[in-house]
């Protein structure tokens, strides 16, 4: 999973793979020839194939997100069922963990639906703050923690109708927290709603005492988190300031003096520009990507929103035609989601030994003829 070229089998592999523990499940529970799951199972794949097959690439980031969402949302239905069914007979061990689970399931529901529909452009993408939003956050996680503890301490009273108003509330402090997160921040957003995800099913799974989706759940929770603590170090802005809404940098990034001998091209600031300036302009790039030996060509959102990456590889045959040497500068968090550019870039069948990291290939940069920006 770790590297594009075998991702594709990464993902059979896990899909296989948990199809078989689904099988598992079922035979230990003695419910593997009950209809109805096998019903319920075949329409969730059926409806899983067809948005699959319909969703363009400028959309996976939507994809993406509502999957996270449907993650917390079957951890919030299974601590559901388990709190209407059998929670005067739990643990107090399970019923903490029970509302936890509705916690954290319900927020990641509610905030990747809209994460999603910002990415969609069905909600603003700037950061909607409401007055008062950070005390009535405050309030709503109050209310939300002690609720959760008057139900799990208190089994014998009304468990059932704490456990709805926990879930009312957890599902309101998704929206709030995602309303807050601007569409640049998203790539952020989706990596934590991804790590929430996983951490709702490690919790529900210790709420009905299967170890197997503790293991998974702690798997996806981790690796979500670091993306986001890496993320987050590469925008050099702290996750609290990403959730607040606050998108100034805390620290000003100094541009390095131009280094002698090298050539910054600019577009032409007005429009009295005369004809014979953009022309000799154009003939400078030409001229310099002719003599350039090393090109980095750094890509951005905007190249996924004019769907441009065929433009892209087109200008990469050419200059390989030509001998020089071609790579990509890969930001992490360039795009709406992580990896998006290297999704972007994979589909139009750029060699993925082309695509290099921020970290690895800045270095570079001081010894590159040209450096190509697209989109950003």
């Amino acid at each position: 999973m770790s590297s594009p070229r075998t991702a594709v089998r990464g993902n059979r592999i896990g899909a296989l793979s948990m199809f078989i523990a689904v099988l598992l499940v079922l035979y230990y529970n003695q419910i593997i020839s009950a209809g109805l799951l096998w019903v319920s199972m075949a329409i969730g794949a059926t409806v899983g194939y067809w948005l699959a097959i319909r969703v363009t690439m400028i959309q996976m980031p939507q994809m993406v997100a509502l999957f996270n969402g449907l993650g917390g949302g079957a951890s919030m239905l299974v601590a559901l069922v388990v709190i209407f069914e059998s929670y005067a007979q739990l643990s107090l061990f399970n019923r903490v963990s029970g509302q936890l689970a509705l916690i954290v399931g319900g927020l990641t529901l509610s905030g990747s639906i809209v994460a999603a529909g910002k990415l969609h452009r069905l909600i603003t993408q700037r950061p909607v703050i409401l007055q008062g939003h950070n005390l009535i956050n405050n309030i709503v996680l109050l209310a939300m923690g002690l609720l959760a503890i008057l139900a799990a301490w208190y089994p014998a009273g009304t468990p059932f109708v704490l456990s709805l108003l926990v879930t009312f509330l957890s599902l309101s402090f998704g929206v709030l927290f995602t309303l807050r997160v601007g569409g640049a921040d998203m790539p952020v957003t989706i990596s934590l709603l991804n790590s929430f995800s996983g951490l709702a099913g490690a919790i529900c799974g210790f709420a009905i005492n299967d170890p197997l989706l503790v293991a998974i759940g702690a798997i996806v929770g981790a690796a979500g988190l670091i993306l986001t603590q890496i993320m987050c170090r590469a925008m050099h802005r702290s996750l609290a300031e990403i959730l607040t809404g606050r998108t100034v940098l805390n620290n000003q990034i100094r541009t390095p003096h131009q280094e002698e001998g090298t050539e910054e091209l600019s577009l032409p600031e007005t429009r009295k520009d005369s004809l014979h300036k953009k022309e000799s302009i154009e003939e400078k790039r030409t001229r310099l990507l002719k003599k350039a030996n090393k090109v980095i060509i750094v890509p951005g959102y905007g190249m996924a929103l004019a769907q441009a990456q065929t433009e892209v590889k087109r200008l990469y045959d050419l200059l390989e035609a030509q001998g020089k040497d071609v790579k990509f500068a890969i930001h992490p968090v360039a795009g709406r989601m992580p990896g998006h550019m290297n999704v972007l870039l994979a589909e139009v069948d750029i060699p993925y030994e082309k695509l290099y990291e921020m970290d690895t290939i800045n270095p570079e940069f001081k010894e590159t003829d040209v450096a190509i920006i697209v989109g950003a």
